[in-house]
């Protein structure tokens, strides 16, 4: 009995002795663990991995979607000229133009200062022969022109009509009487060397025969409008007489055709015709043959707009004076401009001083930028006129 008992706690002590090894194998188990694989964390190199590096995760940003571009505005600052709707200066003030009479007879071309033109008109007079009104908007004081402008020759009364077209001041060197009655009916401006202001205003190049050799110059200009007191600015509420595209645009459409030369038949005597060039994207003039240039400084006349304005027109007694219907009248024509051609119509009330072209949309005429030719053309010489391609 007592050797059970003994043995049943010799048995027991063991147990205990036996768990409590357990546990601190168990112990030393979990720390050696623990620093192994912190060990392991630090040197995973060891184990031909690359050590990590451990980082937070970083919080997503956002990314600033950045703002366009600004484009720089090429005009501003800038204005439209009325006359050639080219760009200049927003503070320059426009002043009144100068709508000038010139000669077109051969033995007194070429003329001298139309070069500087922005509007150049042409219209038979008489006999076949055709005149200009130049319309500057301003002569600079150190050109060419300041000291020569012509010659200047008489008036008939529809160019009176164009010029008032441009509220411009008119200058010329005689008129008819029919020019006379139209100036005192529209009440413009104008110098003539015949008489008044303006008699000193010109001066004779007596190397030429009158009556073709009359000269003017800007300072006789200016000195008989500061003595008759002109007005020198626009009229308040003048309206431009064109409408004009920011820059040089193309046309496309149906209605529009190859126009690389252009020849205007008004007579016998003046049959002037236009070439284009390709690089420039201009118009050149020719007449008698030969290129047209501007006297004073041998350089050819050139343009960026064409317009054939048709008018019926007639004798008006038996010396042969011209006139048309333009008072208060409506038209066709063309528009010409980078090598193509496209009909237009117009509208002219001359009490309003009120003329308008229009394209086949019947939308105002929207022309480029830059130096304008008008042909008042008539109308039953339409079949004189050849529009196509260089050669023609």
């Amino acid at each position: 009995m007592k050797n059970r008992i003994w043995k049943s706690r010799i048995q027991t002590t063991a147990l205990f002795l036996f768990l409590a090894v357990c546990l601190g194998i168990f112990s030393s188990c979990g720390k050696k663990k623990e620093g192994e694989e912190k060990n392991l964390l630090e040197n995973i190199s060891d184990y031909g991995f690359p050590a990590l590096t451990l980082t937070p995760t970083p919080s997503s940003t956002l990314t600033p979607t950045p703002l366009p571009t600004e484009v720089p505005n090429p005009y501003e600052g800038k204005k439209q000229s009325m006359l050639t709707g080219e760009w200049i200066d927003e503070d320059e003030i426009e002043t009144r133009p100068y709508a000038v009479m010139l000669n077109n007879i051969k033995v007194a071309s070429p003329q001298s200062g139309i070069g500087d033109a922005d509007i150049v008109y042409e219209a038979l007079t008489e006999a076949g022969i055709t005149r200009f009104l130049a319309i500057f908007s301003k002569i600079a004081e150190e050109s060419l022109t300041a000291e020569r402008l012509g010659s200047v020759r008489s008036a008939r009364h529809y160019f009176v009509s164009f010029a008032d077209e441009y509220d411009a001041i008119f200058v010329h060197f005689g008129e008819t009487s029919y020019a006379t009655r139209k100036m005192k009916k529209l009440g413009i401006d104008h110098i003539t060397g015949m008489y008044g202001v303006g008699v000193s205003s010109f001066y004779r190049d007596k190397s030429i025969k009158a009556p073709h050799n009359a000269f003017a110059s800007l300072s006789g200009i200016l000195s008989a409008v500061k003595k008759a007191n002109f007005r020198t600015e626009y009229e308040e509420g003048y309206e431009a007489h064109f409408r004009f595209f920011e820059e040089d645009t193309a046309f496309m459409g149906a209605d529009i055709k190859e126009a690389k030369k252009l020849t205007l038949g008004f007579s016998a005597y003046t049959s002037p015709y236009f070439t284009y060039d390709e690089q420039t994207k201009l118009y050149t003039r020719y007449q008698f043959d030969k290129v047209h240039t501007d006297y004073n400084t041998g350089e050819p006349l050139t343009f960026k707009n064409l317009i054939i304005q048709f008018v019926d027109e007639w004798n008006i007694d038996k010396n042969g004076y011209q006139t048309m219907d333009i008072e208060d009248a409506k038209g066709t024509g063309y528009y010409i401009t980078n090598g193509v051609c496209m009909p237009i119509s117009w509208v002219k009330k001359e009490k309003t001083r009120f003329m308008r072209y229009y394209g086949a949309d019947k939308e105002e005429l929207t022309i480029n930028p830059g130096k304008t030719y008008i042909a008042v053309f008539p109308q039953s010489r339409e079949k004189h006129i050849t529009i196509g391609q260089e050669g023609q």
